[in-house]
């Protein structure tokens, strides 16, 4: 029961400082907030993602790529390109590591106005440092799994982040419904989406980039949205009129 509750708490949270920190705020700048907030986040995304933790810098460029060239050859990761999803999460990683890494400046208007921290960013993406947070998974499994099956679970919680990314990828560009016709093929994969915590609803955001709230019809539910509200309401962050399209 420990490792569950373990594994979930990791998806989740994982997952909400990716929509909510990497995509929200450093892709898209949905909200503003004070750069002393900002470095929290910072250091809880490093947390919660881990293993698989992704640069904000790098994580920011690549996104908006994605929503110039949606679908597109130029897309950094559109699945209508690769057979398999698999070929799509290593042809990602190789992208998104010329970021991490500076060995490629990005073209002017994918660049700047994303968070950086040097040292959590260097240090958070070093392979010595993915392998420590690897070894800690691997201790909290040995003490308190109790049958084998559990351990099954242990390699999704090294690639948790990119796991996340490939599924939002691929399935939001390939499976379900369309509100608009944006010009690409994003799709919403369900209308209800609690699994990935409303980034499934990738035609709506495709449509409207700007805006927090992912749902856009009355039975879809973005979970992220009302919890941006409150921080808000607290002040915490401001969010953003977005822009009418």
């Amino acid at each position: 029961m420990i490792i569950i509750i373990f594994f979930f708490a990791h998806w989740f949270l994982s997952l909400f400082f990716q929509t909510f920190y990497l995509h929200r705020y450093a892709a898209h700048k949905m909200f503003t907030t004070h750069k002393v907030t900002e470095r929290v986040f910072h250091v809880l995304t490093f947390v919660c993602q881990g293993s698989s933790f992704l640069n904000p810098r790098a994580y920011a460029i690549m996104h908006r790529e994605h929503h110039a060239y949606s679908d597109t050859e130029k897309d950094p990761h559109s699945p209508h390109f690769f057979t398999d999803v698999f070929q799509m999460m290593y042809r990602t990683a190789i992208s998104f590591r010329v970021y991490e890494r500076r060995l490629k400046e990005p073209d002017a208007q994918f660049k700047g106005n994303y968070p950086e921290w040097r040292l959590i960013d260097y240090y958070g993406s070093l392979n010595i440092t993915r392998i420590a947070w690897g070894v800690l998974y691997f201790l909290f499994y040995l003490k308190f799994a109790t049958v084998w099956w559990l351990w099954l679970l242990l390699p999704i919680q090294f690639i948790m982040g990119p796991l996340h990314g490939a599924i939002v990828n691929w399935c939001g560009h390939k499976y379900g419904y369309s509100n608009f016709d944006n010009g690409d093929k994003s799709k919403n994969t369900t209308p209800f989406d609690f699994l990935m915590l409303g980034e499934l609803f990738q035609n709506n955001h495709h449509k409207r980039p700007n805006s927090p709230n992912f749902g856009a019809r009355w039975f879809e539910v973005d979970p992220v949205y009302p919890v941006m509200k409150a921080m808000h309401w607290m002040r915490i962050i401001r969010l953003r009129k977005p822009s009418v399209v």
